[in-house]
């Protein structure tokens, strides 16, 4: 019983996790951006904002959900 919630909540945040990972927007950089000046924009001069601050969050939860969740399965399994 608690296998199969667990595996239902799993295929849940998989797609949940797919889904937000692709509406998210590419980096427009590339490795151009890498060599000259990246890092303005990983160290906080251009902080998300709007939807793409919500995404970034939805993203980071549906993950620590999904690898939790493997964890539990695996010990129960």
């Amino acid at each position: 019983m608690v296998v199969t919630v667990l595996s239902v909540i799993q295929v849940i945040a998989c797609l949940f996790l797919i889904v937000t990972i692709l509406l998210q927007k590419a980096p427009s950089q590339g490795m151009s951006g890498a060599i000259s000046g990246g890092q303005e924009t990983f160290f906080g001069s251009n902080k998300a904002t709007g939807i793409e601050a919500v995404l970034a969050n939805l993203t980071k939860i549906f993950a620590i959900v999904f690898v939790l969740d493997s964890l539990f399965l695996v010990l129960l399994g």
